[in-house]
């Protein structure tokens, strides 16, 4: 059965696509369909993009310690971040 096109820009990127691969316009519609329909297949969720890291960090044994205010200092040279509001020193 024929498809028709009614919509001037699916003609006219119809017509660039074929311009560009030096094919006619329905089988630059056909490669578009084919290439979305198996991008599609392809995709992964992101829950499965993210399942590697995930076992990555798992799979570190635990410290059995707690970050602490101290832990995030030393960690971080004693600098503070611009955002963090200062102590008064008055005691």
């Amino acid at each position: 059965m024929p498809l028709n096109i009614r919509s001037e820009e699916v003609n006219r990127l119809a017509e660039k696509l074929a311009v560009r691969k030096h094919i006619s316009k329905t089988d630059a519609v056909k490669l578009a369909l084919e290439n979305e329909l198996r991008r599609l297949d392809d995709a992964q969720p992101l829950r499965e993009r993210l399942r590697p890291l995930q076992e990555q960090v798992l799979a570190r044994p635990p410290t059995g310690q707690l970050a602490a205010k101290g832990s995030r200092e030393e960690i971080s040279g004693g600098a503070r971040c611009s955002s963090t509001p200062r102590r008064s020193s008055r005691s």
